[in-house]
Order: C-alpha cells, then sequence, then structure tokens
C-alpha cells in the first residue's frame, strides 16, 4: 500500500472512531436538529463539562463538527451532516432492511 493510501485510510479510520461512542452519536443527533452550546450538550449528554469537551473535540478533530465562540459562550453546528446517512445504513444492518444507498457510482446493498 503506498503511503498516500495509508494517509487515506488512516483519515477515515479517524472519523469512524470519533463516531464510535454513544455520547459522541448523541451529540451529532442533537446538533443536526440545530446548533447548541456546551451548557445544552452538557445537560443532554449528562455528564460532567470535560467530559462532553472532550467528546466535542474527538468530533472537532474528525471534521464532523464545528465551534465558534461567541462571547463567554461555545456554540458547536454539525459541518457535516451527511454523517447522519452512515447512521441510516447503521439502522438498517440493525434492522436487517435490505436497502440500496448510492455511493459514488456504486450502491450499498444493506
Amino acid at each position: 500500500m503506498d503511503r498516500r493510501t495509508q494517509k487515506r485510510l488512516e483519515k477515515r479510520a479517524e472519523v469512524i472512531k470519533a463516531l464510535a461512542h454513544p455520547a459522541r452519536l448523541l451529540i451529532i443527533e442533537a446538533l443536526a436538529e440545530g446548533e447548541r452550546n456546551v451548557g445544552e450538550l452538557t445537560d443532554l449528554v449528562g455528564r460532567d463539562m470535560s467530559t462532553v469537551s472532550r467528546h466535542l473535540a474527538k468530533l472537532r478533530g474528525a471534521g464532523i463538527v464545528e465551534d465558534e465562540k461567541r462571547g463567554a459562550e461555545v456554540v458547536y453546528t454539525l459541518l457535516t451532516p451527511c454523517v447522519l446517512q452512515v447512521f441510516s445504513c447503521v439502522e438498517g444492518v440493525l434492522g436487517g432492511k435490505r436497502t440500496s444507498v448510492a455511493v459514488g457510482r456504486r450502491s450499498c446493498r444493506v
């Protein structure tokens, strides 16, 4: 495997790892409905602010969310709403449904 392919696969793995936690999935679902500040996300997740901040940092590092400082608060938005398609695919797997999702010129049969 060449270096470029290795780097691309490592980046994909980083995104998948960022999605691999229930609290982060909950955060993404909440942000799909609109922007939220850290306090709102902390209340939603039910963990302390430092734990939620670490989850947000993981999502931000993977390029899934972005933050904006507004005065004393930090507001998060979902930068890549296409990750919700991954959720749909996973739900199809869990439900045993056979669906097709277009991926470039190929389709994914679940």
